[in-house]
């Protein structure tokens, strides 16, 4: 029953998406104005580390994808709530945790669709990284979306207005974006910056989504990067699960 309705959730969720083709665009817009605008101030840097500047910032571009297309999702749940559509949803026999993957995987296929289109705009532009990593990072995305969907859902669900949901997610978003250094890699901040952005989860993804784009599958940073990207997913569901059940109740 939990495959079949999340199935359902997610094929509603996805049609809504497919009907809204100018959102697709303009989600891919701001990556895309970075990789073409940002990319070539990169070329003669010493980035560090033997990789080239295209494999610095395309993972970073790919994760900021995920950060901010993810993170901002619980818009739409606030306006459901407000048509009382997801009240009526509520009130069926449907699982709860059917509720909240329906949307984040509709969440995430979207995200990893316009990852492709960036990574091929990336190899255009000059970008070489083997096949495997390319596949990694996609996984990735999909788990930041997964992650950072669920807790903007649980976050829109205790909010009461779009007023009060937006600078919320700013002030997550935008201190995640600066201190997780992906723009730039923060081995290149001072020492109390580099520590300081440890404490934040997306660092961990970062540092390992650019390892595997030069080929570097076993790293520690790449080890890191797996179990906080699931464990923080895991987390993330459950929460998200759980206030899906109880909110308004």
């Amino acid at each position: 029953m939990l495959l079949h309705d999340t199935a359902l959730i997610y094929g509603r969720c996805l049609r809504q998406s497919l009907r809204s083709r100018l959102a697709l665009l303009f989600g891919l817009l701001m990556p895309l104005l970075y990789l073409l605008f940002f990319g070539p101030l990169l070329t003669r840097l010493p980035l560090g580390g033997g990789a080239s500047s295209w494999q610095v910032l395309v993972p970073g571009l790919l994760l900021q994808l995920g950060l901010f297309g993810a993170a901002f999702a619980g818009f739409a749940v606030i306006v459901e709530k407000g048509q009382g559509v997801l009240e009526r949803m509520r009130v069926t026999p449907v699982s709860r945790l059917a509720l909240l993957l329906g949307r984040v995987l509709r969440d995430a296929t979207v995200l990893v669709l316009q990852a492709v289109l960036l990574v091929l705009a990336a190899v255009a532009m000059g970008l070489r990284a083997p096949l495997p990593g390319i596949l990694i990072g996609f996984g990735f995305v999909a788990l930041l979306t997964v992650s950072l969907g669920s807790l903007s859902c649980a976050a829109a669900m205790k909010v009461s207005t779009p007023q009060e949901f937006g600078p919320l997610i700013n002030a997550v978003t935008m201190p995640s974006m600066l201190l997780s250094g992906l723009m730039l890699p923060m081995t290149l901040a001072p020492a109390w910056l580099d520590v300081l952005s440890h404490l934040v989860p997306l660092r961990y993804l970062v540092d390992a989504l650019r390892d595997a784009y030069v080929g570097s599958y076993t790293s520690t940073h790449m080890v890191y990067g797996v179990l906080v990207a699931v464990g923080f997913a895991t987390l993330a569901v459950t929460v998200g699960t759980r206030v899906f059940r109880t909110a308004g109740a």
